[in-house]
């Protein structure tokens, strides 16, 4: 048998027939190509090159065995002696790995896991080095993209200052902090982390277990949601809406939660403004409704005082100036009433011819007791002719008796204050002006600002502005006109001055009230008075009988319906607010009988509002008549055919 028929020596067995295992594995090595595998001498020069190596470094075996393996490293690694570093460390421990940045052939950088393995012969002595290389660039670039979109959404929460954004480990601890949640809770990351979230509750939803029920409900329906007050670090409260989500690995296993905080502060003490501005409505409606009580009998006794004919001078003067009050009285009563569209600048006037002079001496009519009462020297200077504008009597009146009130309240007892009006071809002028105590330049400058403040005497004796001047200021800019107060200072008087458009036509004197009488009616009418105020049922009763009318009164609803039932009236005027029925209740309950359908009902009332006007035309009524309801329009109205 030949040599090259013999089998191989044993302990040196043939992998393939033919190959040896040092070519087997050169071979295999040579065409791996997802990986660099070469060898180093001792010294770190390279001495074989793989087809991985070829493809990952772009080095050809020619351009790079013999070179030191030093080349495939930045300058920042050769400047601190990196290469030399990893061969000593690997020679030392057997093995050495790293990640960091080697350079290509053609200068472009990639990320490499790096294995160097110290190759020793049976006595230890050190041969050579194996180095094997992965490109981890792909990983290395999805890790930088993730971390700077992390980084991007931690900027993004830390950045959110309206919100308190924070997470909780499972058992509520807080694990991070943003710079909302700083803001709006006055504690800093290093004050809360590490502390359990409840520390913004108040005691008593310490003592409920709340805190826990909010993550529990956070666990059961995937998400909680809750407003309620939560304590700052200053221990003020805030008005928090809180949502809390728990949050679960891709596994399912819950890994903590997050809380995201609003504070609604502002938008609750909005609401609560909001809640006490509509019980003032309401109080002011009430309020307006129970001055509107004793004013309709007053304006009932005053329409009986002008059917009377033996009314001697001295009583239809008496008349006549109750009758102004009254009405300005009424007036004032709708100002309360309306006080929401007067702060919203919603305020309309009922503008007409008329002479200015009038309501400077209406307005003098009504001040002139307490100008009397402090002794002050009155001198009042009116044009011998009229001073046209067009504007409202009632409310000029206002403004006028309000500038005339401050000038007698604001100037000690026998001073001096001066009424003067004025026409130009343009504009009509009313200046009211005292002696008294004078206006601070500092309050001068916010006289006429909604509740402005202040004190007009130093010694602080006097109360201070209210809406008055507020008022006088919107009645007077809706008639296109202009007010100025003007003072030199304390103790120096002031003057308040009214600038009006002139009306370019011939004025004639208002009518008199005295000559507004009411005829006896043309035609007698049954009607029946239901109110449970006796003054006011009993005088609207007389007025009306005195017209020659049928008059019946009852008071109270139960009371209403039988009399209806009994003797159907043509005409029935029925107050709202009654005892044992209301006037709705009435008036449906009416609208519900045959006798009922051709009864005008009339709702007589001291609601005034237009929810109330519209749920009486609902109810059934004809008409909704806010008291006192002039004589003048009781008449028109009982002498009206229905529709």
């Amino acid at each position: 048998m030949s040599s090259k028929d013999s089998p191989p020596e044993s302990g040196t067995p043939s992998v393939l027939p033919g190959i040896s295992r040092e070519s087997l594995l050169q071979t295999f090595v040579e065409s791996i190509g997802d990986y660099a595998i070469f060898f180093l001498d001792p010294s770190g020069t390279v001495m074989s090159w793989n087809t991985g190596a070829e493809r990952i470094k772009g080095y050809k075996a020619q351009e790079i065995i013999g070179r030191h393996f030093s080349t495939f490293y930045t300058q920042e690694s050769r400047d601190r002696n990196w290469p030399a570093i990893e061969l000593t460390e690997a020679a030392r421990i057997g093995r050495f790995e790293d990640e960091g940045w080697r350079v290509r052939a053609d200068g472009t950088r990639f990320w490499a896991n790096v294995i160097i393995t110290a190759l020793k012969d049976q006595n230890g002595v050190l041969r050579g080095f194996s180095k094997i290389t992965r490109d981890l660039s792909e990983r290395r670039e999805h890790e930088e993209r993730l971390r700077r979109s992390e980084e991007r959404f931690r900027l993004l929460v830390d950045g959110v200052q309206d919100y308190a954004i924070y997470m909780l480990d499972t058992d509520g601890k807080i694990t991070s902090w943003n710079t909302g949640a700083q803001r709006i809770t006055g504690y800093s990351a290093d004050e809360v982390i590490g502390r359990r979230f409840e520390l913004f509750h108040r005691p008593d939803e310490l003592r409920a277990g709340e805190p826990d029920e909010e993550l529990r409900t956070a666990l059961m329906y995937r998400r909680s949601h809750k407003s309620g007050w939560r304590l700052r670090k200053d221990g003020t409260p805030l008005w928090a809406d809180v949502v809390t989500t728990p949050l679960r690995d891709p596994q399912g296993e819950l890994r903590g939660y997050a809380q995201v905080m609003r504070d609604l502060s502002e938008r609750k003490r909005m609401e609560e403004l909001e809640e006490q501005g509509r019980r003032v409505n309401e109080f002011l409606a009430m309020l307006a409704h129970e001055l509107r009580n004793p004013l309709a009998p007053i304006r009932n006794a005053l329409g009986i005082l002008a059917v009377s004919r033996e009314a001697s001078p001295q009583v239809a003067w008496c008349r006549e100036v109750i009758e102004r009050q009254t009405t300005t009285l009424t007036r004032l009563v709708d100002d309360l009433l309306d006080m929401s569209r007067i702060t919203r600048g919603k305020m309309q006037i009922n503008g007409v011819p008329m002479d200015l002079n009038a309501a400077v001496e209406r307005a003098l009519e009504a001040a002139r007791p307490f100008i009397e009462s402090r002794r002050h020297r009155l001198d009042l200077r009116l044009p011998p002719e009229a001073t046209p504008v067009t504007g409202d009597m009632t409310r000029l009146t206002q403004v006028f008796l309000n500038l005339i009130n401050n000038a007698a309240k604001y100037t000690r007892e026998g001073g001096r204050i001066e009424i003067e009006v004025e026409c130009n071809p343009e504009d009509c002028i009313v200046r009211v002006t005292d002696n008294g105590l004078g206006i601070p330049p500092d309050l001068l400058e916010r006289v006429f600002d909604l509740f402005a403040q202040g004190e007009r005497t130093l010694d602080r004796s006097e109360g201070g502005l209210g809406i008055g001047l507020t008022l006088a200021k919107r009645i007077v800019t809706l008639h296109g006109g202009m007010i100025r107060g003007e003072s030199e200072g304390v103790g120096k008087g002031s003057t308040f001055t009214v600038v009006l458009p002139r009306l370019r036509l011939d004025m004639k004197p208002d009518v008199p009230l005295a000559s507004t009488a009411l005829p006896p009616s043309a035609r007698r009418r049954s009607i029946l008075v239901v109110d449970d105020n006796v003054d006011a049922a009993s005088s609207i009763a007389m007025f009306l009988r005195m017209l020659g009318h049928d008059v019946d009164i009852e008071n109270d609803g139960p009371s209403a319906l039988d009399r209806i039932a009994a003797a159907p009236p043509e005409i029935v005027f029925l107050d709202i607010g009654l005892p044992g029925l209301d006037g709705y209740e009435v008036a449906r309950r009416v609208r519900e009988r045959p006798e009922g359908q051709g009864i005008r009902l009339y709702a007589m009332t001291g609601y005034g509002q237009e929810s109330d006007k519209k749920r009486a035309l609902a109810s059934g009524f004809d008409a909704h008549l806010v008291k006192p309801v002039p004589p003048a329009e009781l008449l028109q109205l009982i002498e009206a055919e229905r529709a």
